[in-house]
Formats: structure tokens, C-alpha cells, sequence
């Protein structure tokens, strides 16, 4: 399966990370992370990043690119994926990218969504608002003009939060009503049939072309309360690896979490406990409620996708049996 481009998706906890690593060690193919947070370096346990051993084994790509103190942005994510891309089929090697940034996945696979430029000077209000009136009520006005988009964006992603009310200041729409003309890309969605796409929507992009004729698309789809429930076993897990010394390491450090860094799950309850703002105990429990959110959120975007092989999951399937399947899918593709 030489050059062969197969992305696994699903929601967080749903096993896709162990496909990825054995149907690359299968295909002797490279790992491409398609993660907003696995990014950042020394985020280790609360980005559930792949262990070492896995690492030495096969060849990650876009894991620990930048420094915690720095952004990082979707553009910037294309463009190393895209140099990712060609580096590994330079080698006659199969691409295997893996992840639940939902955002990620469809600029990986469609291009860049294309809304208005910056605006400095709304911006810096924005900013300053939320410096005096609390980040919440930047939220709150974003959850009255575009509800969507706030179901998607998390309450403490302030750059997120303010760019969302930056579109609608600039244009008059809610920045959803952007990101929807996405649904205008040529598929073979049978729904969608003769609907062509707007390019002031698309940017076109070396070695990102339509995704049914470059990618075969594995999802893995697990009942909700079995969702949950490895959800809570994962929270404890990282619990018990030491996430809370990760974030006192981290905050410690002269150039400390940044503010997109500091949205993560995770990252963000355990700093507000270790600011006193609320019990460890507490800070737990909101993690996995907000894990669970961010779960709801990834299964409403995944809906949108076309052309996706979905793999329903039982409770106590192997991993061996998930590849088995999975080789029987890019069997059939080839």
C-alpha cells in the first residue's frame, strides 16, 4: 500500500490511537497526529500522548513541535501536516494520520476555512473586556449571538472565545455561518450531489485534494455510557500518572503555559485548583464532565463527514479484532 493516506477518527478515549500505532506497525507506515494539543511539548500525560516505547517503534509526526508558551494555529498545523505528508511518501511509505481535532481533520482534509481578517482594534476590546469583566462574559455574548459556536468552543479558550465575536463584530454573522460553506466541498455524499464549492471558502493547498480520492476515512464508534466510562477510567489514569505534578512543572517554567495551551482539558481545571479556586477533588470531576462535553462535541462534527468507514465497537473487542477489521476495510478500498 504504498503512498496509501488512511485517517482514523473518533472521539477522545475511543481507542484510536492503539489502531493507528498497530495498523502502522502493520503497514510499515508513519504516524501523522491530527491533535491540537499532543503539539505542545512536556504536555505529555494530559494530552494522553503515545508512550515512548510506541514512539521508538514508529516514526510521529506533529508531536512536540512548540513550546507551551507559544501558539499555534491551524495554518501552521496544515503546513507541517503537508510537509509531514510528502517527507513520508518521498519514502514509498503509507500515511497513517490519527485524531479527534475535529478542526484539524477537515482542514486536512478540505483546505483552510477562509473567514475575515483580524481587526487589531476590536480585537484589543475584546481583550480588555475580558481583562475586566471575566472571561464568562465574553462567553455568554457568544452563547447569545452564536450558539453553535459555542457549543464547540470551550468557555476558557479565550482566543477562540474572542475570535468568534471578532467575525460577528466584522461581518454581522456568526463565525458558524462561515464554517458551514465547508459543507459545499464536492463529495459522493448522495445528499449533496452537484453542489460545488465555494472557493473564497477554500484555499487550495499542495498535497491536500478531495478526500474521497485521497484518503480512506476508519471511524470508531463506541456506545455513549461505554464512552463514558472509559472517559472516567482515562481522567483517573492520567490522575494517577502524575498530571498534577505536570502542571505545577509547567506553570513553574519561565516561559509558562500560554493561554491556548492553558485551555486544554485538564490543564485548565488542575490550574484553577492549584490557584486555590477550587478542591482537587472538584477539579477531577470537571474534567471528565468536561471530557465528556468535548466527546459530545467531536460526535456532532464527525456527523458531517462523508465517505467515512465506521467501525461500531463492542465493549470488550480487542484491539486485535479492530485491525483485523480495519485490514479487511483497506482490503476492500484497494
Amino acid at each position: 500500500m504504498d503512498n496509501a493516506r488512511i485517517l482514523i477518527l473518533g472521539v477522545t478515549a475511543s481507542g484510536k490511537g492503539r489502531l493507528a500505532f498497530e495498523l502502522a506497525k502493520y503497514l510499515d507506515a508513519e504516524i501523522i497526529s491530527v491533535d491540537s494539543m499532543k503539539v505542545y511539548r512536556r504536555m505529555d500525560i494530559g494530552t494522553a500522548k503515545p508512550p515512548t516505547q510506541a514512539r521508538l517503534q514508529i516514526p510521529y509526526h506533529l508531536i512536540d513541535v512548540v513550546e507551551p508558551g507559544a501558539p499555534f494555529s491551524v495554518a501552521r498545523f496544515l503546513e507541517l501536516a503537508n510537509a509531514a505528508i510528502r517527507q513520508i511518501e518521498n519514502k514509498n511509505k503509507p500515511v497513517v494520520a490519527v485524531g479527534g481535532t475535529a478542526l484539524y481533520i477537515k482542514t486536512l482534509l478540505y483546505g483552510l476555512f477562509e473567514g475575515p481578517g483580524a481587526d487589531e482594534q476590536i480585537r484589543n476590546k475584546l481583550k480588555a473586556q475580558a481583562q475586566n469583566q471575566g472571561l464568562d462574559s465574553l462567553y455568554e455574548q457568544l452563547q447569545r449571538i452564536d450558539p453553535g459556536a459555542a457549543d464547540r468552543i470551550s468557555r476558557n479558550d479565550a482566543k477562540r472565545i474572542i475570535r468568534a465575536l471578532e467575525v460577528y463584530k466584522l461581518t454581522g454573522k456568526p463565525i458558524s455561518t462561515f464554517q458551514t460553506q465547508w459543507d459545499t466541498q464536492r463529495t459522493h455524499d448522495p445528499s449533496r450531489q452537484g453542489v460545488e464549492p465555494r472557493q473564497d471558502a477554500i484555499r487550495n493547498t499542495h498535497s491536500v485534494r478531495s478526500p474521497q480520492d485521497d484518503w480512506t476515512i476508519i471511524g470508531l464508534r463506541r456506545e455513549k455510557t461505554e464512552e463514558n466510562k472509559r472517559i472516567n477510567a482515562r481522567v483517573k489514569k492520567m490522575i494517577d500518572a502524575g498530571l498534577l505534578d505536570e502542571v505545577k512543572r509547567l506553570l513553574a517554567e519561565p516561559n509558562p503555559l500560554g493561554d491556548q495551551a492553558r485551555c486544554a482539558i485538564g490543564y485548565a481545571e488542575i490550574t484553577d485548583h492549584l490557584a486555590g479556586k477550587i478542591s482537587l477533588d472538584d477539579a477531577i470531576e470537571l474534567i471528565k464532565k468536561n471530557t465528556r462535553k468535548l466527546a459530545k462535541a467531536q460526535r456532532t462534527w464527525f456527523k458531517t463527514f462523508p465517505n467515512v468507514h465506521w467501525l461500531d465497537l463492542a465493549p470488550d473487542e480487542t484491539a486485535e479484532s479492530i485491525l483485523t477489521r480495519t485490514k479487511a476495510i483497506l482490503k476492500h478500498e484497494t
